[in-house]
């Protein structure tokens, strides 16, 4: 997946994520590509962790080297961090961790703000990350995700006369998002799961 997929992949959940709690969706996307190095780091494929965060989650831990900056240099250090069962589960645990009351400077603000307040309240060691995030949503124009309902519209998804999920419609690109489980299961689909070390989404009819 190159770094285009990967922001279509992430951006309609991000919005939603902001719709639902004020975190900035060009911050989840900014920090997700950081993270995750768009996906491919070896704690995404392993656990579906897109950002770095430690201890246990819902599908357990995995233990893992992580760099860490401590006395003026970047070290290698291990760390048991959270595994999960999709992305969807990585980025609203994401969302929940910034609604904490150390991170309440990350809500409702424009990105170049959230990424500083989320820096300032210790999200990373990195004396960069901020300016590392801003520099990624500059480059990528994720600034236009945090205008959620104006640049990206609301869609009903109708399968055979029936309602399966309500997506999100871009105007410049005219391409319209819709959740994969959700429009899989709707077409009869027996299973439809990620797989996050090939990044595809395997749907089985049979």
């Amino acid at each position: 997946m190159d770094k285009k997929g990967f922001i279509a992949q992430i951006a309609p959940l991000a919005v939603a994520e902001m719709q639902r709690c004020g975190v900035p969706a060009s911050l989840t996307i900014a920090q997700a590509a950081l993270e995750s190095a768009w996906g491919m780091s070896g704690l995404t494929l392993k656990a579906n962790n897109l950002f770095g965060i430690k201890g246990v989650g819902p599908a357990g831990s995995v233990t893992m080297s992580t760099t860490e900056y401590s006395n003026g240099q970047y070290v290698q250090v291990p760390a048991a961090f959270r595994a999960y069962r999709s992305w969807t589960e990585s980025i609203s645990d994401h969302s929940n961790l910034l609604l904490k009351p150390r991170y309440v400077m990350v809500l409702r603000v424009d990105g170049p703000t959230a990424a500083k307040a989320v820096a300032a309240a210790g999200y990373a060691t990195d004396p960069k990350y901020a300016g590392k995030l801003i520099e990624l949503m500059d480059d990528h124009c994720l600034h236009q995700y945090d205008k959620g309902e104006e640049e990206m519209e609301k869609v009903t998804v109708i399968v055979d006369g029936v309602k399966i999920k309500d997506g999100l419609f871009d105007a410049k690109t005219g391409t319209s998002y819709v959740p994969s489980r959700e429009y899989g299961e709707a077409l009869g689909a027996r299973s439809v799961d990620w797989d996050g070390k090939s990044r595809t989404v395997n749907v089985v009819t049979k």
